[in-house]
């Protein structure tokens, strides 16, 4: 071995026991985070479609399979119906649905959220069944006074 190469080994090693030998202060523990849900992606509505005046459809992804709407119709900015469950009897715990509303050609003119969340009632009050669905009205942001149908996805279902 080269003189130079004893050398660099040597360095290698002195550099080595010298960061592992230090003496080191333990670490102040970090204050413990809270608990983050994870956030929710979901798709951005399209910015233009093909619908029919007055249609209100359901936009086909992982709950519309679980759930019937009844009674959806479109009044002006906002769009009425019920959500409920077909695959079991059970309450609904946490439901999300979102409306894209568009114009008569079709384009994109408004969005608005429904969220429900069903806990038990803390202080004894009573509990809210929502086996026969969930009555739900959804208003266009901003106020989309030329909204002639709207398109609803289920972004979160949750129920028992």
């Amino acid at each position: 071995m080269s003189k130079r190469a004893v050398v660099l080994i040597g360095g290698l090693l002195a550099v080595l026991v010298a960061g592992c030998s230090s003496t080191s202060h333990p670490a102040t523990p970090a204050p413990a985070a809270a608990p983050m849900a994870a956030p929710r992606t979901t798709e951005p509505p399209a910015t233009t479609i093909s619908v029919a005046p007055g249609e209100v459809r359901l936009s086909p992804g992982p709950f519309t399979d679980r759930v019937r709407l009844t009674g959806t119709r479109l009044d002006g900015p906002s769009v009425h119906g019920t959500l409920a469950i077909t695959t079991d009897v059970s309450d609904i715990l946490a439901l999300e649905v979102h409306a894209a509303f568009y114009d008569a050609t079709g384009h994109l003119v408004g969005t608005g959220t429904f969220e429900h969340a069903d806990e038990e009632p803390v202080a004894g009050g009573p509990h809210i069944s929502s086996n026969d669905g969930i009555p739900f009205t959804i208003t266009a942001t901003p106020a989309a006074t030329t909204a002639t149908a709207a398109v609803l996805s289920i972004p979160v279902l949750v129920n028992e």
